[in-house]
């Protein structure tokens, strides 16, 4: 053996060298097929106005979308507006929610939410992060919701399948959803950043699932770093 055959390092195995995180073009590939797959991408929730996906948003916690639109499909044409569910009341508005979890929890949070928008609001849903995450029923990923969807602005809600496809991938890997939200919007690129949230919850929903993930269908299969992907 010759000088430099013998100072060479040795070749790691393969999935050693997929460790870790995707690279900038990797991104840009992944995101590039997700947008080729699904160019407008959006929510699932139904609703016409600011308002109403502020409330179906609040209603979605721990509960389907599909379940959601049930409910808000009897509810919006009834009550549409904050000061309509107040005139509902609390009682009133748990007969139209009362199909999906927690829905009390669920009905005082809503009622709260419409008093606060008409004393302090004109009625209107605010367009602050600091404004919607003072009402009742909303944190920080219900406000990037409606800042995203109904306002545009370029943030991701990072919800239970958005962190799995982000660890998962290699995308933004992250021991909590802030983590993953922070990483997520340092390395999305900016021409993707106001998709992003709904192209990785419907990849998440649909294809990377929790318990037997689609990863012979997958779009984005060979730039994944998840090492226990589903046999074909």
């Amino acid at each position: 053996m010759n000088a430099r055959a013998a100072k060479a390092p040795a070749r790691r195995p393969a999935r050693a060298r997929r460790a870790g995180t995707l690279t900038r073009d990797e991104i840009h590939e992944l995101f590039s097929r997700l947008a080729e797959l699904n160019p407008k991408p959006t929510t699932e929730l139904e609703y016409r106005t600011p308002f109403e996906l502020l409330v179906a948003v609040i209603l979605s916690a721990q509960a389907t979308d599909v379940g959601v639109n049930k409910a808000t499909r009897r509810l919006f044409p009834v009550a549409g507006t904050p000061r309509k569910i107040l005139e509902l009341g609390e009682d009133g508005l748990k007969r139209y929610i009362s199909t999906i979890g927690l829905f009390n929890a669920k009905a005082k949070n809503v009622v709260a939410t419409c008093r606060i928008l008409l004393e302090r609001h004109g009625g209107e849903v605010p367009r602050d992060r600091a404004a919607l995450e003072a009402l009742p029923g909303v944190g920080r990923k219900t406000a990037n919701v409606v800042l995203n969807t109904a306002f545009g602005e370029p943030t991701i809600a990072v919800d239970t399948h958005i962190f799995r496809v982000a660890n998962r991938t290699g995308l933004a890997p992250g021991k909590d959803v802030r983590a993953v939200e922070d990483g997520l919007l340092r390395r999305v690129p900016e021409e993707f950043l106001h998709d992003a949230h709904h192209w990785l919850i419907l990849h998440g929903r649909y294809v990377c699932k929790a318990r037997r993930p689609e990863c012979p269908a997958c779009a984005i299969r060979d730039l994944c770093r998840f090492p226990d992907k589903t046999p074909a």
